[in-house]
């Protein structure tokens, strides 16, 4: 069981704090542990992502049972030896069922979350999502009505608001340091492990987009820095290098708000030797007191070696890509690895999370219902891309899809 043991050191996370605890200090910590309740967890997905968060949930204190879901056996077999998980199963719906569970991490493939996500939201569980919600407006339209009927917490998985550059960000466009915002830009760069791993388990790839599937995580962090909705969007996208694979190289956007713009762009085509793991990232935002410039490409900290770098970005099937001598340190989202332990904004979020539904607290996760204008957001673009023509932001989700499919036959 994973319960809090009094009688064997663990570790407790806050926000601020991440400290020791042994048995003769429990008591000055009483005032954590009086508003803690022992939590079920079900866990959906069982690869990269759900073994991280799943790892992490078994060190926290206030999760007591944990159970674990994954269409590939094998692959749940051996997180549930890892992490002394109590059950194992291939039916997500069943697990979801089970009297132990209090909340549930859907952490599938992009294409599959909507349906285990509607089995937890039916039975009233807590939920985190990875992003996107789904991959089709209507279906996370339909989600959305189902989690405010029902009234129920669901959080969706954007681990870059978990990063101190941008909670400091936030803190000081909020406190009014550079006046409202005039204009912002924000320009991605990824190579292209990044599509080519979520592309690999399905050929059914027509929304598997470069701003639906990973510009959605600067997009979320942007709009959550502007706090605002934009009115409009024109965008265009290139299909060069990928579009054999049947995605996007990149997209470019312009963001038209009532009183302000924002260029948004993606790229996600790069060379798999190019030394950004995953996200290299700038963002700049002109207020009318000010301005906020954001560099995270993550070029201050460079490694060159004679040993591939790139190992850890690999998932099974796929080890024989390419080596990478070259990597810019913490360019891998969710974060490094020390000591076989995660150590970043994946596991900030994740005990973040789990101290929202342990301990009530409130956390800056994106809601679902900003996660499905996400999603809206990026469909639009992807829309303005294939028609050439500006869009407008009103349009339903009906009309976004009908839309696009129209345009995708």
């Amino acid at each position: 069981m994973h319960g809090l043991l009094l009688t064997q050191t663990k570790w407790f996370h806050n926000s601020n704090l991440t400290c020791l605890i042994k048995p003769e200090r429990v008591r000055s910590f009483g005032f954590f542990f009086e508003k803690m309740r022992n939590i079920g967890l079900a866990i959906i997905g069982c690869g990269r992502v759900g073994r991280m968060r799943g790892k992490i949930a078994s060190e926290f204190p206030g999760i007591s049972w944990i159970g674990l879901c994954d269409i590939n056996e094998e692959v749940g077999k051996e997180l549930k030896k890892d992490i002394n998980a109590d059950y194992l199963t291939t039916n997500y719906e069943e697990l979801i069922n089970r009297e132990e569970v209090d909340c549930v991490i859907v952490a599938t493939s992009t294409w599959s979350h909507f349906e285990p996500a509607l089995i937890a939201i039916e039975n009233n569980k807590k939920i985190f999502i990875e992003k996107p919600l789904t991959l089709d407006a209507k279906q996370s339209r339909f989600l959305i009505d189902k989690i405010i009927e029902k009234n129920i917490d669901v959080c969706v998985g954007y681990t870059q608001r978990f990063r101190r550059r941008f909670i400091s960000a936030k803190e000081k466009i909020e406190s009014n340091q550079i006046g409202d915002i005039t204009c912002a830009v924000t320009r991605t760069f990824m190579n292209k492990m990044g599509p080519m791993n979520e592309l690999r388990l399905t050929q059914d790839r027509k929304y598997l987009t470069p701003m639906v599937v990973s510009g959605t995580h600067s997009l979320d962090m942007s709009l959550w820095l502007i706090d605002d909705q934009p009115q409009s969007v024109f965008a265009r996208s290139s299909d060069k290098i990928l579009g054999e694979i049947g995605t996007k190289d990149a997209t470019f956007g312009l963001f038209t708000f009532k009183d302000k713009i924002f260029s948004m762009n993606i790229c996600w085509s790069l060379p798999k030797i190019w030394p950004g793991a995953s996200y290299g990232l700038q963002m700049g935002f002109v207020g009318t007191h000010g301005i906020l410039d954001i560099e995270d490409t993550h070029r201050d900290a460079i490694i060159v070696s004679d040993f591939d770098q790139g190992k850890i970005y690999r998932p099974k099937g796929r080890e024989d890509e390419i080596d990478r001598h070259v990597d810019f340190l913490t360019s891998f989202p969710p974060g490094d690895i020390y000591n076989n332990e995660l150590w970043g904004p994946l596991k900030d979020e994740t005990y973040s999370w789990l101290q929202r539904i342990c301990m009530e607290l409130n956390t800056p996760h994106t809601q679902a219902e900003v996660a499905h204008q996400n999603l809206m957001l990026t469909l639009s673009m992807d829309l303005s891309a294939k028609t050439m023509k500006e869009v407008d932001l009103n349009l339903s989700e009906e009309e976004i899809m009908d839309r696009l499919n129209f345009e995708n036959k």
